[in-house]
């Protein structure tokens, strides 16, 4: 089997899943030598059996919802089951963009590590969070990595929390090595980045104006307010109303970067306009995407 880079993704975030498939391919000196797939929600029955149960994040319990921006999370966990445990794959979220070669990554020297990815920044970091959005994974080293027994864990108060499963808190901290930040660069665009990661959701650049339709994280806080006001608002109008919108990217540099990658794709026939239009009407682009696409 092949190399293989994982983009788990759901229908929410299935464009910025199909201009990353393109990016990865494209920017590699090597395409023909790894494969990319997508591991999609939609194709997990666990995860839609488990809509509106409650599971455990942060310490909370709280609604599993598929209709969610992010609910593809939990497949980072599927690519050793999915390589049969043998092998190299890396996964990674669908918001990040090849700008370097990832044959690079996928051929790593990877020493008695199981899984290279880089720490999580601020206080998640300071907590021994990694950032499991990037993971280069040697799978035979795996095979405890079973998606289908783990998620079904997280609905079990005391057997997994989700915040301790996606930051790799539950692995053996001697099976993990530090990847350089370039490898997932978190909203940072520079000529050392080899992966632009768009991490923040809230300035996705191909969103821009859109209502927002994603959840924000629970926080039990009591400062700053937000936290507590943005539950309020969640009990009393539901999860998207009076969310807001989208906000525009604070670097120019890299909205135009997506919108010229997707001319690329037009160009080279990986994606076509009427998929735009369509993904326009579902509310998931911006609608002036073919002006700024032109003006790439």
């Amino acid at each position: 089997m092949k190399p293989t880079v994982f983009i788990h993704t759901n229908h929410k975030q299935m464009l910025g899943a199909l201009v990353s498939r393109y990016s990865l391919r494209k920017r590699s000196a090597n395409a023909e030598r790894f494969d990319v797939k997508f591991i999609e929600v939609r194709d997990f029955p666990c995860m839609a059996q488990r809509e509106g149960q409650k599971y455990r994040r942060d310490g909370e319990m709280r609604p599993w919802l598929n209709d969610d921006l992010q609910s593809f999370t939990p497949l980072r966990f599927a690519p050793p089951q999915l390589m049969g445990y043998q092998g190299r794959a890396v996964v990674m979220d669908p918001d990040i963009f090849a700008i370097g070669d990832i044959w690079e990554l996928l051929q790593r020297d990877m020493g008695d590590a199981a899984i290279m990815c880089r720490p999580k920044s601020g206080r998640k970091g300071r907590k021994g969070a990694w950032a499991s959005s990037v993971m280069l994974l040697d799978c035979a080293r795996l095979t405890h990595w079973r998606f289908e027994e783990n998620f079904a864990e997280m609905f079990e108060p005391v057997r997994r929390d989700y915040m301790d499963w996606v930051s790799l808190k539950l692995e053996d901290p001697a099976s993990i090595a530090p990847l350089e930040p370039q490898w997932n660069d978190f909203d940072n665009l520079t000529e050392n980045t080899r992966l632009l990661h768009n991490t923040k959701r809230k300035t996705q650049p191909w969103k821009t104006g859109l209502k927002i339709d994603y959840r924000p994280a629970d926080t039990f806080q009591l400062f700053p307010p937000r936290h507590w006001l943005r539950r309020g608002r969640r009990a009393l109008f539901g999860d998207y109303r009076f969310a807001g919108t989208y906000a525009a990217h604070p670097d120019p540099a890299q909205e135009k970067f997506f919108f010229n990658l997707v001319r690329e794709a037009l160009e080279d026939g990986a994606l076509d306009e009427a998929l735009l239009r369509e993904e326009m009407a579902r509310g998931h682009l911006r609608p002036d995407a073919m002006q700024l696409i032109e003006a790439a």
